[in-house]
């Protein structure tokens, strides 16, 4: 099959780009309603000029607005794998779960994995993205990984509420990586 040459190549990376991620990205449920860990929502925004505003208060999704395409293809690849973790960290919870850990354990072993699945996600970002993050992190949380178990208990009031919280995703930046995040069911 030919394509047509009055359409734009660059028009063309977001779709492929949005075709193979869909074919890979673990889902193996028939129907997109049942569908369940990284969505694909929609074909990637294109850039913005640097000098446009941002209408979000995120500086990370200010960045990913200006991201040339193949950068914003890259960091789409990424947030799937973060979201990929995140699954591992539903699975652990049913796991010690049904082992009889207290809420307290389950509440500081998925924190601890959230932020060593933001390590992991991290070291396929450039120093640039990284920074982001990590002065975003460190100015709210004082820590360039996110908040420490002690510091959520201290926000939410119970362990349960920092399990569900240590297990939440940035809607705001998966949307503007055209991806939506529904856990599976374990």
């Amino acid at each position: 099959m030919r394509l047509s040459s009055s359409l734009p190549r660059r028009a063309l990376l977001p779709f492929v780009a949005a075709v193979a991620l869909l074919t890979t990205a673990g889902s193996t449920t028939a129907t997109a309603a049942d569908a369940c860990g990284s969505i694909i929502t929609a074909p990637l925004a294109p850039p913005v000029a640097a000098d446009d505003p941002c209408p979000s208060t995120d500086p990370v999704v200010c960045r990913i607005r200006v991201l040339p395409m193949d950068q914003k293809v890259e960091a789409q690849r990424t947030r799937i794998r973060y979201h990929e973790l995140l699954e591992d960290m539903h699975r652990t919870e049913a796991d010690m779960r049904e082992a009889g850990a207290s809420e307290e354990e389950i509440a500081r072993e998925l924190v601890d994995m959230r932020n060593q699945a933001k390590e992991i996600t991290r070291a396929g970002m450039t120093p640039e993205e990284v920074r982001v993050l990590e002065e975003r992190n460190q100015a709210k949380y004082g820590n360039p990984l996110g908040p420490t178990a002690d510091q959520l208990y201290a926000k939410y009031g119970s362990w349960e509420k920092v399990t569900d919280a240590s297990m939440r995703t940035s809607y705001a930046v998966d949307r503007e990586l055209s991806l939506e995040y529904r856990p599976c069911p374990v």
